[in-house]
């Protein structure tokens, strides 16, 4: 299994929920029958991404790699059963601290939380 940020292979990570969303337009709704009728703009993936422990380099490498405006993410998708690439932008990131000490160069980090969302 792989999982590429913008190419570069990173840690798999601990969590990730797959959401397809389908994208309805604003004439949507019920018409005088109490039908529903739909104008479907398309559909779009979010991934709900945790990561396990890090540290300080594999952190910053997946930070620095989802910090441009879209990127690409190559992961598994459950709807199309392989791997498959596509573009996305990150929502906002949490990093929490799992332990530091000053006595050790490197911290560790755990549960970097992060939402990529299509484009």
């Amino acid at each position: 299994m792989e999982f590429l940020i913008a190419g570069s292979k990173v840690k798999i990570p601990k969590e990730m929920v797959v959401g397809i969303q389908t994208l309805d337009s604003s004439s949507t709704g019920r018409n005088a029958n109490g039908d529903m009728v739909r104008d479907v703009l398309g559909k779009k993936t979010k991934l709900d991404i945790v990561w396990g422990p890090l540290n300080t380099s594999e952190v910053s490498l997946i930070l620095r790699l989802i910090d441009p405006s879209f990127f690409t993410v190559r992961y598994m998708d459950p709807q199309e059963g392989k791997l498959i690439t596509k573009t996305f932008y990150c929502g906002d990131r949490s990093i929490p601290v799992y332990s530091w000490h000053p006595k050790f160069e490197a911290s560790m980090w755990n549960g970097l939380t992060v939402s990529f969302i299509e484009r």
